[in-house]
């Protein structure tokens, strides 16, 4: 039984047409939005002349890792509190702290952190972090004046 009040429909090559352009709109639309995310959220500079860089990168980091530093840190109640300690497991005789807290993926939330010292080895500076994956480029100088970097991820649950 069909009711005369019910019209068909019949897909027609216009009809094909505006489904493929439609879907292809979407899907460029789509890569075009996250290709400007990507490029406008990472700088991609790490640093200034790789070359240079490059020439003592061998020598900076046999340096560093004679010091046999171990970094332990924790977050609680908006203090990030680091630990350094030396390859005996004493505090290592730690000259200076600067870190950079950030995200992974963005510049957005950045924050220099101003470090107290609490004792030889131990720094604290208050911090503003919501959930999430975070990221520490902590930069320390020793006693001696040998150069200490390192990343360290930071989450908040």
């Amino acid at each position: 039984m069909t009711d005369p009040d019910i019209t068909e429909r019949q897909l027609t090559g216009r009809h094909v047409l505006a489904i493929v352009v439609g879907a292809f709109a979407v899907i460029i639309a789509v890569n075009l939005t996250m290709a400007y995310k990507a490029v406008s959220t990472f700088a991609g500079l790490e640093v200034q002349n790789s070359y240079v860089a490059s020439q003592s990168f061998d020598a900076d980091r046999a340096a560093q890792e004679a010091l046999g530093w171990t970094v332990t840190h924790k977050v609680l109640n908006g203090t990030l509190t680091v630990d350094v300690t030396g390859p005996d497991g004493r505090p290592a005789d730690v000259a200076g702290v600067q870190a950079l807290l950030g995200r992974t993926t963005s510049r957005a939330d950045d924050q220099e952190l101003a470090f107290t010292r609490t004792d030889r080895a131990t720094f604290q500076a208050p911090v503003d972090v919501a959930r999430g994956q975070w990221m520490i480029r902590l930069s320390a100088t020793a006693g001696d004046g040998t150069a200490f970097r390192q990343r360290v991820s930071l989450s908040v649950r």
